[in-house]
């Protein structure tokens, strides 16, 4: 028995020995790569260590509930010198973290084993603390059970009051669902735990790419590692237009799946059940399979979720205030032009608008269409032109990029000819992005929409037109990424990819969006706009900078701004919509801002905490149901084109349900028919 154990024991430093060779090997490769094509290289020294190691253990262990105060005291021997070991290619530093993580885990896996099955007073003094900031690592190896009982007595009681907003109903029942809930919660931690340990890659393989993924967004949080593993397929294959299920997702920061938007006459579309935001707890088929997603690995979910077999899929979402609800899909064939750019035309009064929705800058690549996002946005206004529109809105809120290209075609479209933009390399080398094409699709007044879920390529194209005067900017404060990514393999298998920072573009004048980001020229309220993670919220954003630009252009004349502003302004403080998202998002950044209380474990404080915002986001599902009091309809080309069509006719009618509930439409009919009167 000692031999087979000494066996397994040799084979286990054999492998991590040649894991943490790979690992060297591969930041090797990584750093070359960054301090030869990044746009602004960092040196691998000190900083470099401190940002690595500090951001590898919140990964590991970001709830401060698994590692022992002594075990992060010995972890910490690395954190000064990892730029040592990168410099002189010795990675057998990584091992320490393995082996550390695994005991942790199976410490964790034995602890939840045996509180499982003890019974839970839940009308004890235990409390729980809240932390906008990381907690110390300050537990010993007796504080365990105590802590991980705490906690699942925490989630269980969080998961029954969300189920419902009755406390006398979840009461009366509390005993039938506390049993159902405990088993629950314990099959979800301890599945995940054995899904770590159990990987089929290996858990060094995980902690490899989370490490390496580290190291590149040390030098800024768009430079990212990447292999072509689960989760990339996984991803690029969920994220299409084309999703049978009528849903676009994306994993957010603790690997949860997060409804990304929603495929207007798709399945999920017509239940009227899914927002943006809605968190996928669990997948379920027409078999009795169920799978947890905190449990499950995305090679399976995907499996699931692509596979044939699986005509009907219900999904566990869980929206924004709690509430968890089951949705019954069948899958449906989409067409890859239903998320393209679309129009309409919008009235109030006597005057008459063309709207045209972006939903991305989607090249041809992406298969929306043979040409493109900037073909595709020409085509609507010769449509709009056709139903002489007195102006034009664009709106590019929660427009979060794309090609470049797009979007240099697309400002080419509203000006004559000249500069839109300067691409600036590593090598301080100034390229002056032009439209050559003499001549513009439309001459009118123009109105573009962002917040702050704009970025790059919309911040691009709206930078341009607000340099320009071509255009008047509305809404809130854009993303504040001014930074162009391309994505290089590591070598000639190119299996391992990174995703590189390689310029910054900067506007005509000189100035730059980075950080600042695009600031409107008429502000109005948005909802959650405070507490949108922009640019400025990552540690190691690239600065913000300005050059001397060695542009030539001819703005258009402005002189009648300020009175546009305030007028548009004065309207906006009467706006009773307006007041009420400003009012909603007072209570919002409240919320956030203020520090909470350690509360108390018991059912009605835990159902007190969870019910807490469903006043607010009763409030604001209000404001999103809100119709305004325009007239919205099809231009005449696509009025006659609907009519032969069930399918699009469905798209149309949810399209036009969205714009009739836009807050700002009225506000941009007003603001164009000011400029009109100006103009004349």
């Amino acid at each position: 028995m000692k031999k087979i154990s000494l066996l397994l024991l040799l084979t286990t430093f054999s492998l991590l020995g040649q894991n943490s060779e790979k690992t060297c090997e591969m930041l090797s490769k990584i750093n070359f790569l960054i301090q030869n094509e990044h746009y602004h290289p960092k040196p691998v020294d000190d900083s470099l260590s401190v940002y690595v190691f500090d951001t590898f253990i919140d990964a590991l262990d970001d709830n401060r509930n698994l590692f022992t105060k002594s075990e992060y005291e010995k972890l910490c021997k690395h954190r000064l010198k990892i730029d040592n070991y990168i410099l002189q290619k010795d990675c057998s530093f990584m091992n320490d973290f393995v082996s550390m993580y695994q005991l942790a885990l199976e410490r964790k896996k034995k602890v939840l084993q045996k509180i499982q099955i003890e019974v839970f007073n839940y009308n004890g003094k235990d409390t729980v603390k809240f932390s906008k900031k990381n907690f110390p690592f300050d537990l010993t190896i007796t504080d365990f059970d105590k802590v991980w009982k705490k906690r699942m007595k925490y989630d269980i009681l969080e998961d029954i009051s969300k189920l419902s907003s009755n406390l006398d109903s979840l009461k009366l029942n509390f005993t039938s669902l506390e049993k159902t809930t405990k088993t629950k919660i314990f099959e979800s931690n301890l599945c995940k735990i054995n899904n770590i340990l159990g990987d089929k890659k290996g858990m060094e393989y995980d902690l490899q790419n989370t490490f390496l993924n580290i190291f590149c967004t040390y030098f800024d949080p768009h430079t990212n590692f990447f292999s072509q593993d689960a989760k990339s397929s996984f991803m690029s294959s969920l994220s299409t237009s084309g999703l049978s299920l009528g849903l676009n997702v994306t994993l957010n920061e603790k690997e949860e799946i997060i409804v990304d938007e929603i495929v207007p006459g798709g399945p999920a579309a017509r239940t009227n059940k899914f927002e943006k935001g809605d968190v996928v707890l669990k997948i379920s088929n027409n078999k009795g399979e169920d799978y947890w997603v905190s449990c499950t690995s995305l090679d399976k979910i995907g499996e699931l979720i692509f596979s044939d077999s699986n005509e009907v899929i219900e999904l566990t979402i869980q929206k924004k205030n709690g509430n968890i609800f089951d949705v019954l899909l069948k899958k449906q064939v989409m067409k890859a032009t239903e998320n393209a750019v679309s129009s309409f035309i919008v009235e109030k009064g006597n005057t008459k608008i063309g709207y045209i929705e972006i939903p991305n800058f989607y090249s041809d690549f992406d298969g929306f269409s043979p040409q493109g996002c900037a073909d595709d946005v020409a085509k609507e206004i010769i449509k709009l032109k056709q139903d002489n529109i007195q102006g034009l809105a664009i709106n590019l809120q929660d427009n979060g990029g794309g090609s470049m290209e797009e979007a240099i075609k697309l400002a080419g479209m509203f000006i004559d000819y000249g500069p839109v933009s300067v691409l600036v390399n590593s090598k301080n080398k100034q390229t002056i992005l032009k439209d050559y094409n003499r001549g513009s699709a439309y001459n009118g007044p123009i109105v573009i929409l962002i917040n702050g879920n704009s970025a790059s390529a919309s911040e691009f194209f709206s930078g341009a037109m607000q340099d320009y005067n071509r255009a008047l900017i509305v809404g809130s404060k854009s993303l504040g990424k001014a930074s162009m990514q391309t994505i290089l393999p590591l070598d000639n298998k190119q299996q391992d990819f990174v995703k590189l920072t390689v310029e910054k573009f900067y506007r005509i004048t000189g100035d730059s969006n980075q950080i600042k980001g695009i600031i409107p020229d008429i502000a109005l309220p948005v909802l959650y706009d405070s507490i949108v993670a922009r640019e400025i919220s990552y540690k190691t954003a690239l600065k913000y900078d300005a050059i001397q630009s060695k542009t030539r252009f001819s703005p258009f004349r402005k002189d009648y701004y300020p009175e546009l502003i305030e007028q548009s302004n004065l309207r906006s403080k009467k706006n009773q919509l307006f007041n009420e998202i400003t009012a909603v998002n007072d209570e919002v950044n409240a919320l956030y801002s203020s520090s909470k209380k350690p509360l108390l474990v018991t059912f009605e404080e835990v159902f007190k905490d969870v019910h807490e915002i469903d006043s607010l986001y009763k409030k604001v599902k209000k404001i999103a149901s809100t119709e305004n009091n325009c007239i919205v309809s099809n231009n005449s080309y696509d009025s006659e084109k609907l009519q032969f069509d069930a399918h699009q006719q469905e798209i149309n009618a949810y399209k036009i349900k969205a714009l009739k509930t836009n807050p700002y439409i009225e506000e941009v009919i007003s603001i164009v028919n000011d400029f009109n009167n100006f103009k004349k």
